[in-house]
């Protein structure tokens, strides 16, 4: 079928790449026209991906036009530019397409998920989310890999899932699109943590504790927005947790470590080429947390050290040295 991907960072790219592979028509939508003229001229996504070429199939395209007519859209732009991209192709999306949120973080100031915010500017009931434990570069290698397509009609899951199943990468299906969304958004605030851990050297048991509460914190929330417990422990839960906790590709981790290092946010945040959606997710997080009244002490240890300075070192003593309770 005609695919559109809207968003030519690390993963949109990543996505093109694994689409055209099934035989799909690509249209690759980028906002930075000097990267579409680039990726058109090298047929390589050099900022974002580099050394992995870019099949026949795939038309890079800086036009909204050039993304018209698809049967099927993914949108893979940051989650706090995701509104204005959404109302940019209100009118270029059809109402019988379907529309794949990939997009990984909750919008600051309204607070909405991913699909909320699509559903909100655009007029179509098709609605998906695409989640899991997805490295980019990895993917783009050839790795195997895991994901999920969530969304309220089984039947749009199914459609997704048949798009882009393919011998290394397995996509199963799932009802529960806000479940999904949080654990993809929500870990990336884990992930942060986890990278202050690591590059604090607090070892092993520290983590793996860090993380295994971190997954509380998640599931809190997600019950609280109506989502079931048991997608916690699937793929956008705690395998999106355990990858982007662990692996040094993961750009969250990144922020994290450089934060135990001394470094401030600001300085960090301009080294990087890659959005760290875990930084204004933090902040979202903890006013979603406090507005439905539920207990994320890991994510506002996060927002401390980010937001108000707070010592590295402060932040797991005072989460150390909390009231006991029982698991």
């Amino acid at each position: 079928m005609n695919v559109a991907v809207i968003g030519a960072g690390a993963w949109g790219t990543t996505l093109a790449i694994l689409l055209a592979e099934n035989g799909h028509a690509v249209s690759l939508w980028c906002y930075e026209k000097d990267l579409v003229q680039g990726m058109n001229e090298r047929r390589e996504n050099s900022r974002f991906l580099p050394g992995f070429p870019l099949n026949e199939k795939i038309a890079v395209t800086g036009e909204l036009a050039g993304a018209a007519g698809a049967a099927l859209y993914f949108l893979a732009v940051p989650t706090q530019f995701l509104r204005g991209t959404a109302r940019a192709f209100s009118g270029t999306i059809g109402s019988q397409a379907m529309i794949v949120s990939a997009s990984k973080g909750i919008e600051e100031h309204h607070l909405k998920l991913p699909l909320e915010i699509i559903g909100e500017e655009i007029n179509n009931a098709n609605l998906c989310a695409l989640s899991g434990p997805n490295l980019s570069s990895e993917i783009a290698r050839g790795l195997p890999a895991a994901a999920v397509a969530a969304s309220t009609s089984l039947e749009v899951a199914k459609r997704v899932q048949q798009c882009l199943m393919q011998e290394r990468f397995r996509v199963y299906t799932n009802t529960d699109p806000v479940g999904v969304q949080l654990g993809g958004g929500l870990k990336n605030v884990i992930a942060i943590a986890a990278g202050i851990a690591d590059g604090l050297q607090l070892g092993d048991n520290a983590k793996a504790g860090l993380m295994i509460r971190g997954q509380a914190e998640i599931t809190r929330l997600g019950l609280a927005l109506g989502a079931k417990a048991e997608t916690f422990a699937g793929l956008s839960g705690m395998g999106d947790l355990i990858t982007t906790c662990a692996s040094r590709l993961s750009r969250n981790h990144f922020v994290g470590e450089n934060i135990a290092r001394g470094k401030k946010l600001p300085e960090i945040l301009k080294e990087m080429k890659d959005v760290a959606e875990g930084v204004s997710t933090t902040r979202a997080a903890r006013e979603l947390g406090r507005r439905l009244k539920v207990n994320l002490p890991i994510t506002e240890q996060v927002h401390q050290v980010l937001y108000e300075g707070k010592d590295p070192y402060r932040a797991i003593a005072d989460l150390m040295s909390r009231a006991a309770t029982s698991e």
